[in-house]
C-alpha cells in the first residue's frame, strides 16, 4: 500500500518521513498518470500560490480533483487544506485555482504573516478516541490559514482561539459583531469530511504521528467499504426460490 505525496513544493519529505515512522511508504507525486498508482494522497503544505501555478503547469488538476471525485482519501494540510476548499478567500490578485471538495470557506493567511507563526495546544478529541495518547496535540502554524464556515456535512476536529475583533474582520458573513461574539471566540483548523481530511496545521513537523496513522484508518476504512461493494455486487441479485417439501409418496 502506497500513498501519494504532491511533491511540487513544500514539505513532502517530512510528510513522507513521517509515514515511514508509521510503516507506510510515500511516493513523491508530480504527474497525472503517478496518481494511479496510489489508494490515497496528502497534499502538504507550502507555499499555495506556488503549488498551484506548478500544478497547472503539470497539468495536475484535472486529474486531482478526479481523485477527490472518485472517493480515495485525501488529506491537505496548510495549502492543502486551501486547495482543498470550494471557496478561499484573502488571496492574492487573480487568484488561484483551487481543487474543491470540501464544502467550507477558508481565508489563505488568517493568522498573518511568517513572523506571526506559531504552536499551540490543540484539543482533538476525535484523534484521541481513535489513537489514543495525551488530549492535546502541538499544533504548528506557519502563516496558516483559518476555516471560516463549514457545512453541515462537515465535521468539525479541531478548533484554536483567536482575538474576537481578527474573527470579525476576516468572516464575511459578519454583519453585527455583538451578536455574534460567541462564534468569534475560536477559528476552525481541521475537519473532515467524507474522503476529505484537511488541517490548518502542520503534523509532519511534529514527531506525533497520529495524524498520520487517523488517515491510514480513513484508507483502511475505504478500502473495506469498496470489498463489501464488490462482494455484494458479485453475488448478484438474490432471486426467490419456492419452497421445496419432502412430501411422503403414497403408493396405492
Amino acid at each position: 500500500m502506497a500513498i501519494g505525496v504532491l511533491a511540487l513544493q513544500g514539505s513532502f519529505n517530512e510528510h513522507i518521513a513521517a509515514l515511514k515512522r508509521v510503516g507506510v511508504k510515500g511516493e513523491q507525486i508530480r504527474k497525472p498518470e503517478q496518481l494511479q498508482n496510489v489508494s490515497a494522497l496528502i497534499i502538504p503544505g507550502g507555499e499555495s500560490t506556488t503549488m498551484a501555478k506548478l500544478a497547472e503547469y503539470h497539468n495536475l488538476f484535472p486529474a486531482l480533483r478526479d481523485f477527490v471525485k472518485m472517493g480515495k482519501p485525501v488529506w491537505g494540510t496548510c495549502a492543502g487544506l486551501i486547495f482543498l476548499a470550494d471557496k478561499a478567500i484573502g488571496q492574492k490578485t487573480g487568484g488561484q485555482e483551487l481543487i474543491g471538495g470540501l464544502n467550507c470557506t477558508v481565508h489563505r493567511n488568517f493568522f498573518g504573516s511568517q513572523i506571526q507563526s506559531f504552536e499551540a495546544e490543540i484539543s482533538v478529541p476525535e484523534i484521541v478516541a481513535k489513537e489514543g495518547g495525551p488530549p492535546s496535540f502541538r499544533g504548528v502554524f506557519i502563516r496558516a490559514p483559518g476555516i471560516l464556515e463549514v457545512g453541515p456535512e462537515v465535521q468539525v476536529l479541531a478548533e484554536v482561539p483567536v482575538p474576537s475583533d481578527k474573527a470579525a474582520k476576516s468572516d464575511p458573513a459578519v454583519e453585527n459583531v455583538e451578536e455574534n461574539a460567541a462564534s468569534e471566540e475560536k477559528v476552525i483548523v481541521a475537519v473532515k469530511q467524507g474522503n476529505l481530511l484537511a488541517t490548518a496545521f502542520h503534523p509532519e513537523l511534529t514527531a506525533d504521528t497520529r495524524w498520520h496513522s487517523y488517515f491510514l484508518k480513513m484508507l483502511n476504512e475505504t478500502n473495506q467499504e469498496a470489498s463489501s461493494s464488490t462482494a455484494l455486487s458479485s453475488e448478484g441479485p438474490s432471486v426467490s426460490e419456492p419452497s421445496k417439501y419432502d412430501l411422503p409418496i403414497f403408493q396405492q
